[in-house]
């Protein structure tokens, strides 16, 4: 497999959940994968891009695929993009699960969907009569039968009614995959590096991901504010499997304009504290504001390695030549993120998947160098080389210089792929650590050791008298 291709990273049947808009897909989702992925509302066209999880409930694991609506101008900006992203689930699905309102009967955009259904997919469909609370609803199954896939199946995704029976419909289906899915059972599911996409409206951080998957797999857009869920991407490079997170775009919160955006802000600050590294995602072309800063300080804060993307490079002053380009990006990048100063830059284009190979060579140096961190005797002799090459100064009101006695290493449970150092300094009095010290002692840390896009934080600890 050439090392641009992408791959799912396991063998799973995959079942597609598809529907007109605000029939409750993405609550059934939600429970079949046993844990709230896709944003609920009760507001229709919520979810835009194809939303993916697994199901483990089953006999058989199966992947999930949640789609937007369909069959309904509930967002008609994205009516089109919509239907495309359900039809390449749908394409892509060995079940398809057709949920339908049993509250509110049988509606045209239901039987157009059908008919979409019977004319484009070869694949079993299961019908799924939603918001079945009490019995009474189910006398609704007679109308949607002639919808042409049966009675149907009566659940109630906000109560987890009848849900065995649905399991049971899909665990039928799964049994012809039963000699494949042994190949691989009892081996844990690897999902590799879980990166984050990050970055404000607009930067170009789906167009990214379709680059990188060469498939439309995210909606892509020049309205700004597409993306409203973290989309969980399985994704394989060569032999090495990630997760991929394209999150929403983050606004200023005096911007969020609806509960919507207010989740996916929320959504995006888990994934990136759940990330194992971070791709903050800029336009190059309009340069870095002050929201990308904030965002920043947003990765600064959770102590995440990071690499910055400078997308839209192509359209970055184009009439010089490309030394200069980048020389003059850099300058750009380190002046207004210079707190960030740890993170490697990459220019690309996402558009016209330029330099999207870097990306992942950087990745790979960020995580090799976190790997082969420096032992507690090199890091000891480091620190006293620098010591004695600048000394630290007499503090002006305790009247005290800096003893470094000893330092060590800790490492976060949570950042097992990517490991994090914490460097512990055991002094004589932590008060006589300044900024300015610390700083230095990072500095000559980073000379002698590759820390690629690791931050370094320091933990000062006076001595126990």
């Amino acid at each position: 497999m050439s090392e641009d291709i992408a791959a799912p990273a396991y063998k799973k049947p995959t079942v597609a959940i598809v529907g007109r808009p605000n029939v409750g897909k993405s609550s059934i989702f939600n429970r079949l994968a046993a844990r709230k992925i896709a944003i609920v509302l009760d507001q229709p066209g919520i979810t835009r891009d194809r939303i993916h999880g697994v199901c483990n409930l089953t006999d058989t694991p199966c992947n999930l695929v949640d789609t937007g609506g369909i069959g309904e101008e509930a967002d008609e900006e994205f009516t089109g993009d919509v239907q495309v992203e359900a039809e390449i689930a749908m394409s892509s699905a060995d079940v398809i699960l057709f949920v339908v309102d049993a509250r509110q009967g049988l509606q045209t955009a239901d039987e157009t969907i059908a008919k979409i259904l019977r004319r484009t997919s070869n694949k079993p469909v299961e019908l799924i009569l939603n918001k079945c609370d009490t019995d009474a609803f189910e006398t609704m199954s007679g109308d949607f039968a002639k919808l042409g896939f049966g009675a149907g199946t009566a659940v109630s995704a906000e109560h987890g009614r009848n849900f065995s029976s649905l399991l049971e419909i899909m665990d039928e289906h799964f049994e012809t995959f039963e000699a494949e899915i042994e190949e691989v059972r009892g081996h844990a599911l690897e999902i590799g590096l879980k990166i984050a996409m990050i970055g404000r409206p607009n930067a170009g951080k789906s167009s990214l991901v379709n680059a990188i998957m060469h498939d439309e797999r995210t909606i892509v857009s020049e309205i700004s504010g597409t993306t409203r869920d973290a989309v969980d991407i399985p994704y394989r490079r060569g032999k090495e499997k990630h997760t991929l997170i394209d999150t929403a775009g983050l606004r200023p919160r005096g911007k969020r304009d609806s509960s919507v955006e207010v989740f996916s802000a929320m959504r995006t600050e888990k994934a990136i504290r759940r990330s194992d590294l971070v791709l903050l995602v800029v336009d190059l072309d309009e340069g870095v504001s002050a929201m990308d800063r904030k965002i920043a300080r947003q990765v600064q804060a959770e102590g995440k390695p990071c690499i910055i993307i400078a997308n839209k490079f192509d359209l970055y002053q184009p009439e010089k030549p490309k030394p200069e380009r980048m020389q003059a990006a850099k300058e750009h990048l380190r002046d207004e993120l210079f707190f960030l100063h740890y993170a490697p830059f990459v220019c690309v284009s996402a558009l016209k998947s330029q330099a999207i190979d870097q990306i992942f060579r950087t990745v790979a140096k960020v995580r090799d160098g976190a790997r082969n961190a420096l032992s507690t005797g090199e890091l000891n002799r480091l620190i006293q080389h620098a010591i004695i090459r600048n000394p630290p100064s007499e503090h002006k009101i305790i009247k005290k210089r800096l003893k470094i006695l000893y330092v060590t290493t800790a490492y976060n449970e949570r950042y097992a792929q990517i490991p994090v150092p914490q460097l512990i300094l055991f002094v004589n009095d932590k008060r006589l650590m300044s900024e300015n010290y610390q700083a230095y002692l990072e500095n000559r840390i980073r000379d002698k050791h590759i820390c690629l896009g690791l931050p370094i934080p320091f933990s000062v600890r006076s001595r126990n008298r």
